[in-house]
């Protein structure tokens, strides 16, 4: 298997679309950031806790981490829309926190077409940010087992870290500006 996920030779079956996935842990302004980066791109938007089981949402709104069997299927949710943007031609963009290499890599396998936009914010400005929070089912009681568990993106992942302690259009210039060096956008 090469790096994408596909075996040596497979021919891809997408190469003009590009996905961005913001990630980051709880509070960091993913959504925010989607769709500022939509009003700019006019691609097609996804919210990660959409995709999430109504078991998963309960267990997070008790203040119960989730653990790595609750998040498979939700992460292959997830993938799937992808996977049919990717059909289609279309670029796109969801939210999701994408936390464990292990997640980000099921995400990506046999696509061409990800680039993560990891948003990094120091664990304090979040938390305040949680505590400001409202209509959310996640509370922020469950920020420090996701920072426990945050992996952040290796050298050879397709993305990049974005301080996201400013205003979304600053952020959302610098990612343009990363996915421009690539040829991305």
């Amino acid at each position: 298997m090469t790096a994408s996920g596909r075996a040596p030779g497979e021919a891809s079956k997408v190469s003009s679309t590009t996905t961005i996935v913001v990630m980051g842990v709880t509070g960091t302004g993913k959504s925010t950031v989607m769709a500022a980066l939509a009003d700019r791109l006019g691609w097609a938007t996804a919210e990660g806790d959409e995709f999430h089981s109504p078991a998963n949402v309960e267990k997070m709104r008790a203040g119960q981490p989730l653990t790595d069997a609750d998040r498979w299927p939700w992460l292959e949710a997830i993938a799937s829309w992808i996977g049919e943007r990717e059909l289609a031609g279309e670029s796109a963009i969801v939210t999701c926190s994408a936390l464990r290499r292990a997640y980000r890599d099921l995400l990506r396998t046999r696509r061409d077409s990800l680039f993560f936009a990891h948003l990094v914010v120091p664990p304090a400005l979040i938390a305040d940010r949680l505590e400001r929070r409202r209509g959310h089912y996640m509370p922020s009681s469950l920020l420090a087992s996701q920072i426990e568990t945050l992996e952040p993106l290796g050298p050879d992942e397709p993305g990049a870290a974005f301080a996201a302690d400013r205003a979304p259009e600053e952020i959302v210039a610098d990612i343009l500006a990363q996915l421009e060096l690539q040829g991305r956008v």
